[in-house]
């Protein structure tokens, strides 16, 4: 039985390392360089883009920017694009983006009913779940039962609105800071942000040694 398990351990570290999408995605590029229908170099860059460029990383960039800025965030709370682009690490907003900041009293979630619209430039690609007609439509039915779904438990009294996106506008939720922050620099509050907190379905990181 032990020469047995031993095969199978072998035969297991001289398997592919890659996983089945990943092969997929891979025989994909391979047919589609072949014929001639993508450049691997412009794939490259785009890769590298949305490595490197945009992503969730750029948002909470520009939402640790407001909660340490004033000025900044009045500024993106009255024209979202032209703030994020004013930040020379964020990648141009090409569509209209719309800001809306989370308090005691409102939680912000965004959902696209007829699609699945998203903000690329500040979140990166849109989960899987974003463009599910569940959520699509729960979430305008019922956003407390969609937001318990992820494990977020809000006040009674906090009212929630929801915003339908659209292919011209974005929206941007600002999500709360977390308390037990002061002092915090910009870099080290960006870590607290997550891409569902900015989406609304979720809320940011608390700092160590404190629940959520």
């Amino acid at each position: 039985m032990a020469h047995s398990h031993s095969d199978q351990d072998h035969d297991h570290q001289h398997g592919s390392e890659l996983s089945e999408m990943q092969l997929r995605v891979r025989a994909l590029e391979t047919i589609l360089s072949e014929k001639g229908y993508v450049d691997p170099a412009a794939l490259d860059r785009v890769v590298e883009t949305y490595e490197t460029e945009v992503g969730p990383h750029t948002g909470a960039r520009i939402v640790a920017r407001a909660w340490t800025d004033p000025d900044f965030k009045a500024r993106l709370l009255a024209d979202g694009t032209a703030a994020a682009n004013s930040l020379g690490h964020a990648s141009p907003v090409g569509s209209h983006l719309i800001a809306v900041e989370n308090t005691p009293e409102q939680h912000n979630i965004v959902v696209c009913t007829l699609c699945s619209c998203y903000p690329w430039e500040v979140l990166g690609l849109p989960p899987v779940w974003y463009k599910s007609a569940p959520f699509r439509s729960r979430t305008v039915i019922d956003p407390r039962g969609v937001l318990g779904d992820f494990g977020v438990t809000l006040p009674a009294e906090t009212k929630i609105r929801v915003w339908d996106s659209t292919a011209e506008t974005r929206f941007l939720v600002v999500p709360m800071r977390p308390a037990g922050t002061d002092g915090w620099s910009e870099e080290r509050l960006a870590e607290l942000v997550t891409r569902d907190s900015m989406v609304g379905t979720g809320l940011p990181k608390a700092p160590a040694g404190q629940s959520a």
